[in-house]
């Protein structure tokens, strides 16, 4: 690959996650100061819709009649669109949910159709495509960044300004490498879509990663909803540009082949579910009348590379290594469709049942934030048993 090539995909990837990264990370500070905190897991929950919908669309529509840098470039500037009337939507929940899903039925899509992209323009994806992806981490910093130093996390300016990128990034993508519709011709049905037609050749482990994802997407949602609502109420300045510090953690995590060579997948992945054990709790204890407790808030929003590389990052890797090649993509859906769809709804709804509790009706003035942080932490705890007495890792591999 070029380094003209490298160049102009490294940037689709910057704009790309930069777009999310602006406007999904304080997105619970903006509903909670519009008079909507008790609707903020309901909002986060239209994420999980859209990653169940987005396979439909790429796999059925996507990938078989369009390139799929048009598709992104269409979709970005719908999104756009979208990102500009949820910033003018006032107050309203019910207004506020539909665009809130509409910009994120335009945007996830997006993701699966950019890795395509740059898959498409490249020679060896295994040298070249970790150097070009973690371009997508450094723009979901950056954007981070950018709203902590403006102080706008209860504003609408993160989604004006995530609009105004989206729009620019939509135009940009029609110059981007030309990737043709790669599917065949071959009608696939909706239980090929969702990889419901590759599970038939799990076993136990197999079962038990996928439940154990799930149980544990319940927490893991509280962390997207609820942390920048959390440090913005318990005085923690320039919130947005904090919770960067996970993201700048999980860039060292790319050692993650290191780790499961000297400890071993089971290890690994369990070692990931009791790190959110331990981020709750640091969560629920970090912070005082006084203020917040910051070494430890920092530790908890530093062990994001570990929660998140070393249980879903992890899981992707056995789950390839389990299943064989012509299967290997379905399986893959699949799992997705557990954790980022179901899991992501039946986790938002019930972290927005539990803020509910723990606020006392008030709208983020009074939230018991240390009972909010306990509940998610004692579920992860409650799954990492579940999943150390039920998971087995064998040492068979599929065939390529």
């Amino acid at each position: 690959m070029d380094i003209g090539t490298r160049v102009r995909l490294s940037l689709m990837m910057f704009l790309q996650y930069f777009v999310w990264g602006a406007w999904w990370v304080p997105f619970g500070s903006y509903l909670m100061h519009a008079g909507l905190g008790s609707w903020i897991g309901t909002m986060f929950s239209a994420q999980g819709w859209a990653a169940i919908l987005s396979p439909l669309f790429v796999g059925a529509i996507a990938d078989r009649y369009f390139s799929a840098q048009k598709v992104v470039g269409v979709l970005h500037l719908a999104g756009g669109g979208a990102l500009l009337a949820l910033s003018l939507a006032g107050s309203d929940p019910g207004l506020v949910f539909a665009l809130t899903l509409g910009v994120l039925l335009a945007y996830m899509p997006t993701l699966a159709l950019s890795n395509a992209i740059a898959f498409a323009a490249m020679t060896d994806t295994a040298k070249e495509f970790p150097a070009i992806r973690v371009l997508g981490t450094i723009g979901w910093i950056v954007a981070g960044l950018l709203v902590g130093w403006l102080g706008a996390e209860e504003t609408a300016l993160p989604l004006r300004m995530a609009a105004g990128v989206s729009v620019l990034y939509g135009l940009y993508a029609f110059t981007l490498p030309a990737t043709p519709p790669a599917a065949s011709s071959k009608r696939v049905g909706l239980a090929g879509l969702l990889g419901l037609d590759a599970i038939k050749g799990g076993d136990r482990s197999f079962w038990a990663l996928i439940g154990c994802s799930l149980l544990l997407m319940i927490p893991l949602s509280f962390y997207y909803a609820y942390a920048n609502p959390f440090l913005v109420g318990v005085g923690v300045g320039a919130a947005a540009g904090v919770q960067t510090i996970g993201q700048v953690s999980e860039v060292g995590f790319l050692l993650l082949p290191l780790f499961l060579r000297w400890f071993g997948m089971k290890t690994v992945l369990l070692v990931g579910m009791l790190a959110w054990t331990a981020r709750y709790a640091l969560f629920a204890f970090g912070f005082d009348a006084g203020g917040p407790h910051m070494p430890m808030l920092l530790v908890a929003l530093a062990l994001h590379g570990v929660c998140f590389d070393f249980f879903l990052v992890a899981g992707q890797i056995w789950v390839d290594q389990r299943f064989p090649t012509e299967t290997r993509g379905r399986a893959q859906s699949f799992l997705a469709l557990v954790t980022w769809g179901v899991g992501s709804i039946i986790g938002s709804l019930l972290a927005n049942a539990v803020y509910v509790a723990h606020s006392g009706g008030t709208n983020g003035h009074e939230v018991d934030w240390t009972g909010f942080w306990l509940i998610p932490s004692a579920l992860a705890a409650v799954v990492a048993v579940v999943f150390a007495l039920s998971f087995r890792d064998s040492a068979k591999r599929a065939g390529n």
